[in-house]
């Protein structure tokens, strides 16, 4: 499906954003940082490879890139052409979630934009940290193994969930667009009733399809933005419907946002989600600020 161009240039598609290795023992050990054996001189282990980063940015830049910054210049930021072939090169499917892995190692600041020091400082933190050479193939495998990681790592899904969130914006604003929030939940939260398909953490639990009844709530009940609290705290609150679809963990004490609190109620109108019986334990302590 073909994107469409946000005021900010960049590129997000209409119902969507833009051969894996086996997810091996050694390889997980190798993603969370087991001693993984690469010989560097001091220079390197103090400074990392930035040389070699740097001309493997080289090579991503084409012909539109080096005009916009000007004849003689260094240039410092591929557009979204360019953004998106190097997505591909990595094998993420830049169609969907799989993209957001990309773009979060790389430090991206919108969707349609990569920039040189995102690009090498994302990379360079992750050769100090998991000792992954500086060349395409490596990149390349680590790429497939975080995409693999992805559904079954609820706190890598959170940092790119949360990442997530500052790609889709417009620059000078602080929250995203609702239906560009919509078609990121999509993305990452996909039940069978999405149009992109399941996600890799559906947000769905043995009987209630929640991501379809937020949808349809917000469709009813919300024509606001989407800012950066409300974003995060939808996915602590779909977490938590996933065990309990009874809702018996919230209570109106706590710190949600309100519109998760008129979620609730709307779902208990709705015959959605039934009150937990008197006395059922439910309502725990949540400290929204560390999440």
């Amino acid at each position: 499906m073909r994107p469409r161009r946000m005021r900010n240039g960049s590129l997000l598609p209409s119902s969507s954003l833009l051969a894996t290795t086996d997810f091996t023992p050694c390889a997980f050990a190798m993603l969370h940082g087991a001693p993984h054996t690469v010989y560097m001189n001091d220079r390197e282990r103090k400074r990392g490879p930035d040389d070699a980063l740097n001309q493997l940015f080289d090579r991503l830049v084409g012909d539109e890139d080096r005009a916009a910054a000007g004849a003689g210049k260094p240039v410092e930021a591929i557009g979204a052409e360019a953004a998106q072939a190097y997505i591909s090169s990595m094998g993420a499917n830049i169609e969907n979630v799989e993209a957001f892995v990309v773009l979060e190692i790389v430090r991206a600041d919108s969707i349609g934009q990569i920039t040189r020091q995102g690009f090498v400082e994302g990379w360079s933190s992750i050769y100090l940290d998991h000792r992954i050479p500086a060349d395409q193939a490596h990149h390349r495998n680590y790429v497939r193994m975080c995409i693999q990681n992805l559904p079954q790592n609820p706190a890598y899904f959170k940092k790119v969930y949360q990442f997530a969130f500052g790609l889709g914006k417009e620059p000078a604003q602080k929250a995203l667009e609702k239906d560009v929030a919509l078609v990121f939940w999509d993305l990452f939260l996909g039940t069978e009733s999405s149009d992109t398909g399941l996600g890799p953490r559906p947000w769905k639990s043995k009987n209630v399809d929640w991501l379809g009844a937020w949808k349809r709530f917000l469709a009813e009940k919300w024509t606001r933005s989407v800012n950066k609290d409300m974003w995060n705290q939808t996915l602590a609150f779909a977490e938590k419907t996933m065990v309990d679809e009874t809702l018996g963990f919230w209570n109106e004490d706590q710190a949600w946002p309100g519109v998760i609190d008129d979620f609730v109620l709307w779902c208990r109108e709705q015959g959605i989600a039934k009150a937990p019986a008197p006395g059922a334990a439910g309502g725990e302590e949540m400290d929204v600020e560390d999440y």
